[in-house]
């Protein structure tokens, strides 16, 4: 185990990723809004290192409204076939604009029209309203570039604890803690 949070990290997703599964990038997202009501939903990583965890959103979505109002967030890693799962809590902050821009415009030119096309979290009168609405919006970029939504962009979780869970003979799990105190990481053994 690496004295560096980050480094560990990096490793395990290396790992991971080098195996060949189907959304190795994925990872379950908590919020809560400022009365305490939870949610979690499943999101991409699309990049990571010291500095933190980045995925993207439509602001307006519920996990943007309650990013909004409360900024602490848990995110969970659980990587079934190594026998492992990686948690992390910090503090999430919008990233800047500029590089929410090159982000969309990286996206296929489909996922950036239904950026548009969803009004993401609020309630539709079915799947051909939403369909309706991307042949709309296809129809209104065709032959131009399409701009990025000012409601759409990317988050940072920056960390301050993060624990790597490796599962044990007999339910001896190993579980190692890094948490962040006056500016420098600890590291911390959990008994299972």
């Amino acid at each position: 185990m690496f004295r560096d949070p980050f480094t560990q990290f990096a490793r395990w997703y290396s790992e991971r990723a080098a195996r060949g599964t189907a959304y190795p990038d994925s990872f379950s997202l908590g919020t809560a809004d400022s009365s305490g009501s939870v949610s979690v939903r499943t999101v991409l990583l699309k990049e990571y290192g010291p500095e933190g965890f980045v995925f993207f959103t439509n602001y307006e979505s519920r996990k943007g409204y309650q990013l909004s109002q409360n900024p602490a967030a848990a995110m969970l890693f659980y990587w079934p076939e190594s026998s492992r799962q990686v948690r992390i809590e910090g503090i999430v902050s919008r990233i800047p604009e500029n590089e929410s821009l090159n982000y969309f415009m990286s996206r296929p030119r489909e996922s950036q029209i239904g950026a548009w096309a969803s009004n993401q979290s609020t309630t539709i009168p079915g799947r051909s309203f939403l369909e309706k609405r991307f042949a709309e919006f296809e129809e209104k970029f065709r032959g131009k570039d399409i701009p990025k939504p000012p409601y759409w962009g990317g988050y940072r979780i920056i960390p301050s604890w993060f624990e790597f869970w490796q599962e044990g003979e007999h339910r001896l799990h190993h579980r190692t803690v890094f948490r962040l105190e006056k500016g420098k990481w600890t590291r911390y053994t959990l008994a299972p």
